[in-house]
């Protein structure tokens, strides 16, 4: 069932005639949405909630954790127990993808893999630590999707990592801020090398290797 509709649609839905719509408009008490050509559209679910409730029930809360590296696979449990306990106090039958990989890939068996399924239809709610476990960069183009698909997001920890205790982190305590970071910088920098090098090779692989040290003995 499609969730917004015309006109015509909206008042068969209601029971009550288009002029009905159009008066209800007029008076404030109904706001349609508009196309891109300035058409009415009606959301049924707000107008017929009852249509799409058990529609809402049967979809799935999926737990994403992630980390960087294969040395973090303690972190990654650490990090799926905090998503488990959060899902299981709110009474969610859920299901945890985990990733392990840089947060500048997007091309993660996990994350494809729930991509595929908000698109398809079948998240109905989203729980991750930190937007960061998400994505480096890019989160929210993903959230973009899930308001699309009306996926609820939910973000344990909305507060900076860098600033955050490890309690006010869900206890995930997956990765230090610093060394995450520096293995996606050290990841854009060798990136950034293989196109670079062709070009005033010396002078740029002088610079690229000073700032690639420089990250290496950050994270240190």
């Amino acid at each position: 069932m499609n969730r917004y509709v015309a006109i015509g649609e909206a008042s068969e839905a209601l029971g009550v005639s288009i002029t009905t719509l159009r008066r209800w408009e007029a008076e404030g008490k109904l706001i349609p949405e508009r196309t891109a050509g300035r058409q009415r559209r009606y959301d049924l679910a707000k107008l017929k909630p009852e249509l799409f409730h058990s529609a809402q029930q049967d979809r799935k809360t999926i737990a994403y954790a992630r980390v960087s590296s294969h040395d973090q696979k303690d972190d990654l449990e650490r990090q799926k127990q905090v998503l488990e306990l959060y899902c299981a106090k709110q009474g969610w039958a859920f299901e945890v993808v985990a990733d392990l990989g840089s947060g500048m890939n997007y091309n993660k068996k996990g994350l494809k893999r729930l991509l595929d399924e908000i698109i398809e239809g079948r998240v109905g709610r989203l729980v991750i630590v930190h937007k960061d476990r998400l994505l480096r960069f890019g989160a929210e183009l993903v959230f973009a999707i899930c308001e699309a698909k009306d996926v609820e997001v939910l973000i344990i920890n909305k507060g900076s990592r860098s600033d955050a205790s490890p309690a006010q982190q869900g206890e995930d305590a997956d990765t230090t801020f610093e060394e995450d970071l520096a293995k996606d910088v050290l990841e854009i920098i060798t990136v950034f090398s293989a196109r670079l090098y062709g070009s005033r090779s010396r002078k740029n692989q002088k610079l690229l290797d000073g700032v690639k040290q420089a990250v290496e003995a950050a994270a240190c």
